[in-house]
């Protein structure tokens, strides 16, 4: 994925004409003392746009496992079923045996809707993974967009591993970009 092809929100943007940063070292002597302004930022308590807030949730995560390796597949299902008693309020989808969509190997789903949520199970989930890949990718709102292409990123440019990277089946998004592509192009043919 080229990274070239996309846009970026400005780093700094409203710090503009913020003072410079000092120089002064914390006690460790690593690293850095940062001004304190009495305010958390708001993504404690907001996914930052255009991260979807809604019903959606902001984040999936895929927990992949090789239905032909017993071993995983039985760590799989246990953390299937941990996470389910101790995250209710997590959703949590069906346990696949099979590949689904662009996901290559099978897996299954769980949605976190708020920076609280992501701040409790990213951790948790990197120690009980165990010898199972992870794909966490964002759920995002852009309007103007093409929702495929907006797929396509999240699931690339924008996505987090745990563990070994497992390739997915990008396929599914292109051809739905292609159609849109060609429809639109057969649309200006029949107007002109």
């Amino acid at each position: 994925m080229d990274a070239s092809n996309y846009t970026y929100p400005p780093p700094l943007a409203g710090y503009e004409d913020a003072p410079p940063l000092p120089d002064s070292r914390a006690e460790d002597g690593k690293s850095f003392l940062n001004p304190q302004t009495g305010v958390l930022s708001s993504a404690y308590e907001k996914f930052p746009e255009p991260l979807d807030n809604g019903r959606r949730g902001g984040f999936d995560i895929h927990i992949y496992h090789h239905p032909s390796n017993p071993d995983q597949s039985t760590h799989a299902k246990h953390l299937w079923q941990r996470i389910r008693r101790e995250f209710p309020e997590l959703r949590i989808y069906t346990f696949f045996d099979r590949p689904v969509g662009p996901h290559p190997v099978a897996m299954f789903e769980v949605n976190l809707f708020t920076p609280a949520q992501f701040g409790a199970f990213i951790p948790w989930l990197a120690i009980y993974r165990g010898p199972l890949s992870v794909l966490i990718h964002p759920n995002t709102v852009e309007p103007g967009v093409d929702h495929a292409e907006t797929e396509l990123r999240n699931h690339t440019q924008r996505a987090i591993w745990m563990g070994e990277r497992i390739p997915l089946d990008t396929g599914l998004f292109k051809r739905f970009i292609k159609a849109r592509d060609a429809a639109a192009a057969g649309e200006g043919e029949s107007k002109s």
